[in-house]
């Protein structure tokens, strides 16, 4: 008698190509938190906003990571989301506003700082998240 089970279980979320998302979402939670957390115990007063915001993208990082682990889609799409129109909104906004960002974001046009990984991310992220949904 053969188990037939682990032919049926759908495959995991980080299994595959997911694991290359997994791996660049830890490395920008780690890289933008650490750098955040930095920021904003020795200069927060410089530039509030971009140092909130690139501690926001790391959490969101973090987030996504961990949902893509665990296999919870709908929190991983919603992080991903979160994450697109973030970075797309700072973006925008760090261009036409830039007295807002005198210190650079993660997200800060379009996270050209990172090499646009930042905008790369979550578009993968998302196809990559919408397929695994679909199958």
């Amino acid at each position: 008698m053969s188990d037939t089970s682990a032919e049926a279980a759908p495959r995991a979320l980080a299994a595959g190509f997911g694991r290359l998302i997994v791996l660049v979402y830890v490395v920008f939670a780690v890289s933008a938190g650490v750098r955040a957390v930095f920021q904003v115990v020795t200069k927060f007063g410089d530039a509030p906003v971009s140092f909130t915001l690139s501690a926001i993208a790391a959490l969101i990082y973090l987030v996504a990571a961990i949902a893509i682990i665990r296999g919870a889609g709908a929190l991983a799409l919603l992080a991903v989301g979160v994450e697109m129109a973030g970075v797309l909104a700072v973006g925008a906004l760090s261009f036409a506003v830039p007295g807002w960002f005198p210190e650079p974001s993660v997200w800060s046009h379009f996270g050209s700082g990172y090499g646009y990984v930042p905008l790369v991310l979550p578009a993968v992220g998302l196809v990559y998240l919408f397929k695994r949904r679909k199958a």
